[in-house]
């Protein structure tokens, strides 16, 4: 990670951390971490800290990510792959390339199935 990136990232996670303190789970889904694919767990937590929730997520070629809600966060792509994506505004398939970066206010619902031929690995990056 170049050094401006790194000076973003760790802009992101404060402002972030700052103004989505207050967030509340406003619906009766799963969080990233609840929720699953075929009754197994596709998250872990590798940090869990008062101030932020880093997750593991790893999707083989074939798994997916049931519905569920997301938060304020950041997400950084470690391996990347095809995906086939559903939420409110219909049903896409999106390449998401090894090292790409995306963030969020708030996600209401989706659901990914990885449809690609490589394991997807992510971070998501919580404040709490």
């Amino acid at each position: 990670m170049t050094y401006f990136s790194k000076n973003l990232f760790f802009s992101f996670i404060t402002v972030m951390m700052i103004t989505s303190s207050s967030c509340k789970k406003t619906q009766d889904l799963p969080d990233p971490l609840e929720a699953g694919w075929n009754n197994k767990s596709v998250c872990e937590v590798i940090e869990d800290s008062p101030k932020l929730r880093v997750l593991k997520c790893t999707f083989p070629p074939g798994v997916g990510h049931e519905r569920h809600y997301h938060d304020a966060h950041f997400g950084y792509t470690v391996s990347g792959s095809t995906f086939r994506i559903k939420d409110t505004t219909g049903v896409r398939e999106v390449y998401v390339p090894s090292g790409s970066s995306f963030s969020n206010d708030r996600i209401d619902w989706h659901e990914v199935l990885n449809i690609g031929d490589s394991t997807a690995v992510f971070l998501i990056i919580e404040p709490k």
